[in-house]
């Protein structure tokens, strides 16, 4: 049976910048969670990834949310010192400046772990990078969409002196391969189980 949620606890403590339902914002970390709700979920989410961070015995972790089932759809890619978690539900596709579609539950959640060290200007410019290659990889497999309504990034690096983490620099292009890799299989694996 696959499991309901997902928790990465990390070795040592890292910063985080996401916009994470629980813990967002810039913070440090002890590591986060794709939490499961229900489809029609209309619940107080303060609360509730509160309680489920107590209820597993976790602390300072970061959470985030999805209806997705995440044990069908969770993928995980790694290029260079980047590896991208995962979970990708496409109910509500949306385009960035027009009008959104009636509102359904369906998030894309994708969590980087970056293991150099990184200023909070670069952890800015790798959310950037990884919005492209979520944006580009959508466009490559026929959704004429940048993301979903309710889309989920949270970038974890160590406090560092690096300062750009975009296209045109090694750390970007490694956050590119493994957004592209982990999101393509994600949303692969999302269409199966909506068959």
């Amino acid at each position: 049976m696959a499991p309901n949620h997902f928790i990465l606890p990390f070795d040592e403590l890292m910063l985080s910048l996401s916009n994470a339902p629980h813990r967002g914002g810039l913070t440090r970390a002890n590591g986060f969670f794709f939490m499961k709700v229900p489809k029609n979920y209309s619940g107080d989410y303060k609360a509730d990834c509160l309680a489920f961070e107590r209820e597993n015995g976790l602390k300072n972790f970061v959470g985030f949310m999805t209806a997705a089932d995440i044990g069908k759809v969770l993928s995980v890619s790694r290029s260079g010192n980047v590896t991208a978690y995962i979970t990708a539900g496409i109910t509500n596709p949306a385009i960035a400046g027009e009008e959104p579609p009636p509102w359904e539950p369906g998030t894309i959640n994708v969590a980087l772990v970056i293991e150099e060290g990184l200023t909070v200007g670069a952890m800015a410019n790798a959310i950037m990078t990884a919005t492209e290659a979520k944006t580009y990889t959508l466009l490559s497999l026929g959704y004429s969409a940048t993301g979903t309504t309710s889309d989920g990034i949270g970038v974890f690096a160590f406090e560092g002196e690096m300062e750009w983490a975009g296209t045109a620099t090694k750390l970007g292009i490694s956050i590119g391969r493994a957004v592209r890799g982990a999101l393509e299989e994600s949303v692969r694996k999302w269409e199966r189980t909506r068959c």
